[in-house]
């Protein structure tokens, strides 16, 4: 739960007077048991002991790297990070927001085509100074190993993913291309 000092902070951003996405930079460990962090100090001292990494370093560090961690580490205030291919942290957003694309339900591009919408949305992506989570080591989902065991289940999300490309093209016009020409230079 958010302390007084994060509720404070977070006020402090006039989320009601503007469109902002609050990005609360992710970390992992491979340890089934673990202190959690009491501060940010605690934390980056875990880090630099390898205790704690990054979100998906090892496996997929494109879906976190713009968060910019090494930015984070001495930051106090909410810095503005730009929307890249494959981004999908973990946001705090007003209620109001769009809703999750329901054609991405199981495993991927879930989070990836909510940032998109975002983004096309122009809202701002901010980086929290002071909020960080931790990801824990868990059994792989079912969803995840029918996605790494399927063509079948990995050619339905790439053609999900071509129609939600042509829908935000839709909605949102010229604006929309970058999305489409990260795609294709991947």
């Amino acid at each position: 739960y958010p302390s007084y000092h994060h509720r404070n902070s977070i006020q402090q951003l006039e989320l009601p007077q503007r469109k902002a996405a609050l990005i609360v930079p992710a970390f992992e460990t491979l340890h089934y048991r673990l202190t959690f962090p009491k501060s940010k100090a605690e934390l980056l001292s875990m880090l630099d002991m390898g205790s704690l990494y990054t979100f998906r370093y090892h496996v997929w560090p494109k879906g976190h790297a713009p968060t910019d961690y090494a930015k984070w580490r001495t930051a106090t205030m909410p810095y503005r990070v730009a929307w890249q291919p494959d981004f999908e942290p973990y946001v705090v957003v007003r209620r109001d927001c769009p809703r999750y694309d329901q054609r991405f339900v199981g495993f991927g591009w879930n989070k990836v085509s909510h940032i998109m919408e975002l983004d096309a949305q122009e809202y701002e992506l901010l980086v929290l100074p002071n909020a960080f989570m931790i990801h824990m080591p868990h059994a792989p989902s079912f969803d995840i190993s029918k996605f790494r065991l399927s063509a079948g289940y990995r050619g339905c999300l790439q053609t999900l993913r071509e129609e939600f490309h042509q829908d935000l093209s839709r909605r949102y016009g010229a604006a929309a291309l970058k999305y489409l020409t990260a795609e294709r230079s991947l």
